[in-house]
């Protein structure tokens, strides 16, 4: 369908729109009329990716003169593929309709892992293999090398870019590519399709990638640096975008790490003898170059030795004097490795902050904060200069300057904390240091004051008014959007008890108890004998998910859930998980329906859909709250406090209740579909954590459905399958107005908020 708002024709790829869908749009579109930021939540099932893609892409093609470029963030690879196949059934109506004005470029960018086409080099078992086998290739002294000794290998997909790429010719044409055509393209044309969708990154009108091609400095550096300011951001699914920020900025030490480092530090010192002998003229020019200010841009295919993890003021200083020799930087190198060993040797546990934590290693081995930042940028200068390719054995020293670095930069918004041993496990030695970023601002500022809107939305950002607190930002718009419904297709339960009376709660006194294990054991039965086709059950942890689980076993209950349904298992191992899934999918479809078990904050609670009949009932047992005795979460908490004024307590429940509500929302991908969800922990039923759900749930959870026990569960549960067993009437949500179609947006006035008044 076809439609104005306001000033801009909104192209729009179905028959009938959402009223969420035609307020999100309008929205989104008052942010982009005021250059700022926002925020929107979205009910999960409404259509948000497609409501979104419509509204930026009719704005670009309304506004011909001041074209805007979208920049879509996703976190998962899948996630990524949904969009871009969105974006092509989008981009083929725009085409009908609007004609070759319409025509744009939108890929997906993502590692070589995901990109790769040449077999010796993709079948390698990690990420980092590929890319250490890929710059073995491709790498611009390989390639200089293998023109005088046809014996020495590169890459023939390479080889034919470059040639292209020299030759002007190496071009997509216009369309939407997923990565799966991505590789077909490059296939055809005997193009890396890894380095031809790098350099497409600055012509395409729509880019799809990851997070960490903004957030994470040393990739953004690289990636996202040449971007203009008329970009618009999107980060989907970004209830959690705080901890990626702040993963993005923290680095962890082990004895491991040092010693992969000193082993590291030692070939390279051996390669620096190396080229002393036989051509220590290239050691000289890096000396020169480093003397001028930072290394010079490089080639494109040794670009991933450029930048560092610094703020741009930075890079217009020179590199300090002492670390310019090369021998003299490996020299500093292995003082700073030996003043972490000593740190590491410590039977106590240590917290400080940066300022203190430079100056004691000033004071100890003679290393001062300027060293410190530049580590990051000599080292792979250094690297580059060396001509090492295998990059993947020396993750261990780059873990180390990127340590160094990022101390050397930051004086506020971190902590070290060292620990002799996990508390969890406080026999078993396993030194660490931590320097945790406390400060989720500090990646995703430089967004923020770069492009000129960036919109975060998911649909489990309650309670909506902390983000702008976390992330230290004002949005111009800031809006949660409830959910049409034809009929009542979302079932929310608490359930505080079980049959026997008994409460039922994962709070740390409650939780080991026989009689709550039993009890959850019994809720899962009885619910696995009602409930056809899929269940999924999501624990606080996997821990418990390992304690309770081993219980309901020894009891037999396990035994008995079994006799109704299959049971699969998320592990921490993703090739296992991953199978339990297919399989867990085959037993859904084979008409007998199954169980998984999950865990919250795991690998199935952020990225996978249960649809239709894989999913008809999710329960989350207990309260998924963070491990409250972790020294890196109360640190933070301490800093959130001091700096942002939100209460322990407050963040504690506000990060429990998303990630609780982003579980029971993986069971409802559309309104045709239809779920249940139970939260069987006493705590939901009090307000101030109720209260923090998102607002689309909390509207169809009643009062008769707030303080139940298993019996008044499995009868609400059967009376509500006995309801969404008769057909659905999609005409009807014509008539209920939860679906318009475009006569009746003709017809539409909306209020001065942007409610509609049909």
């Amino acid at each position: 369908m076809k439609f104005q708002l306001e000033d801009v024709t909104i192209y729009f790829p179905y028959d009938n729109i959402y009223p969420e869908q035609y307020q999100y749009m309008l929205e989104l579109k008052r942010a982009l009329d005021a250059k700022g930021h926002c925020l929107l939540e979205m009910p999960t099932g409404t259509g948000k990716t497609i409501a979104l893609l419509s509204l930026i892409t009719s704005y670009r093609l309304s506004k011909p003169s001041n074209p805007i470029k979208l920049l879509y963030c996703t976190r998962t690879v899948h996630e990524m593929e949904k969009t871009l196949a969105e974006l092509k059934l989008l981009y083929n109506y725009q085409l009908q309709h609007f004609g070759p004005g319409a025509r744009m470029l939108a890929i997906g960018l993502s590692s070589r892992k995901n990109l790769c086409v040449n077999p010796s080099v993709v079948s390698a078992e990690n990420r980092d293999s590929v890319d250490a086998g890929c710059r073995k290739l491709t790498a611009s002294w390989v390639r200089a090398i293998a023109v005088e000794n046809p014996n020495i290998p590169t890459c023939s997909y390479y080889e034919n870019y470059d040639t292209a790429d020299k030759a002007g010719t190496s071009t997509l044409p216009a369309g939407v590519y997923t990565l799966q055509e991505l590789r077909l393209f490059g296939k055809e044309k005997g193009w890396c399709p890894y380095f031809l969708a790098r350099h497409m990154v600055q012509q395409a009108n729509v880019v799809v990638y990851s997070y960490q091609y903004l957030l994470d400095p040393k990739v953004a550096g690289i990636i996202s640096k040449e971007m203009e300011r008329e970009c618009v951001v999107v980060f989907d699914e970004a209830h959690n975008i705080d901890n990626v920020c702040i993963e993005a900025l923290s680095v962890s030490v082990r004895k491991q790490t040092l010693e992969g480092a000193t082993r590291n530090l030692s070939r390279m010192s051996n390669e620096i003898e190396r080229l002393k002998a036989t051509d220590a003229g290239r050691l000289r020019v890096e000396y020169n170059r480093l003397v001028e200010g930072l290394a010079q841009r490089l080639p494109a295919q040794d670009v991933w030795l450029a930048n560092p993890a610094l703020p741009d003021d930075i890079m217009k200083e020179a590199v300090p004097g002492n670390i310019r020799k090369a021998e003299h930087f490996l020299s500093v190198l292995r003082r700073f490795v030996q003043y972490l060993n000593g740190r590491l040797e410590t039977d106590n546990v240590e917290k400080e902050g940066p300022v203190a934590f430079v100056a004691s290693i000033n004071t100890q081995v003679g290393i001062d904060q300027k060293m410190l930042k530049f580590c990051y940028d000599r080292l792979h200068s250094l690297m580059l200069t060396l001509e090492i390719t295998d990059t993947d054995e020396f993750l261990h020293i780059q873990t180390v300057c990127d340590l160094a670095t990022l101390v050397g930069t930051y004086a506020r918004g971190f902590s070290i904390i060292i620990e002799p041993y996990d508390e969890r496990m406080p026999h078993i030695p396993d030194p660490v240091l931590q320097l945790t970023c406390h400060d989720a601002s500090l990646a995703i500022k430089p967004v923020f004051e770069r492009f000129q809107s960036v919109v975060i939305t998911s649909g489990t950002l309650s309670p909506i008014d902390l983000y702008p607190r976390l992330l230290n930002f004002n949005p111009v718009v800031s809006r949660s959007f409830k959910m049409s419904l034809t009929r009542d297709c979302i079932c929310p339960m608490v359930l505080t008890r079980g049959s026997d009376q008994l409460p039922v709660s994962t709070k740390y006194d409650l939780r080991s108890d026989p009689g709550v294990e039993k009890n959850y054991g019994k809720l899962l039965l009885e619910m696995v004998s009602v409930v056809p086709d899929g269940v999924v059950c999501f624990f606080v942890s996997y821990s418990y998910m390992d304690g309770i689980v081993n219980s309901w076993h020894e009891s037999g209950i396990l035994k008995d859930i079994m006799q109704h349904k299959l049971v699969f298992i998320e592990t921490q191992d993703v090739v296992e998980t991953t199978l339990a899934l297919d399989n867990y999918r085959k037993a859904c479809d084979s008409g007998r329906g199954a169980v998984f078990f999950s865990v919250a904050r795991g690998k199935v609670a952020e990225g996978i859909d249960f649809d239709r009949h894989y999913g008809r009932l999710v329960i989350m047992f207990g309260v998924p709250f963070q491990y409250t005795l972790s020294r890196i979460l109360l640190a933070r908490l301490e800093y959130l406090r001091e700096t942002f004024q939100i209460k322990e307590g407050d963040f504690l429940t506000f990060d429990a209740l998303r990630q609780a509500a982003q579980c029971v929302g993986r069971v409802i991908r559309s309104k045709a579909d239809y779920g249940m969800m139970i939260f069987a922990d006493k705590r939901y039923s009090r307000h101030d954590k109720r209260s923090k759900l998102p607002g689309w749930i909390l509207s169809h959870l009643r009062d008769a459905h707030l303080n139940l026990s298993t019996d008044m569960a499995v009868y609400i549960a059967k009376e509500f399958l006995r309801k969404m067993a008769q057909p659905y009437d999609k005409n009807g949500a014509l008539g209920k107005k939860t679906l318009l179609s475009q006569e009746d947006l003709e017809n539409m006035i909306t209020g001065p908020d942007g409610e509609m008044l049909l």
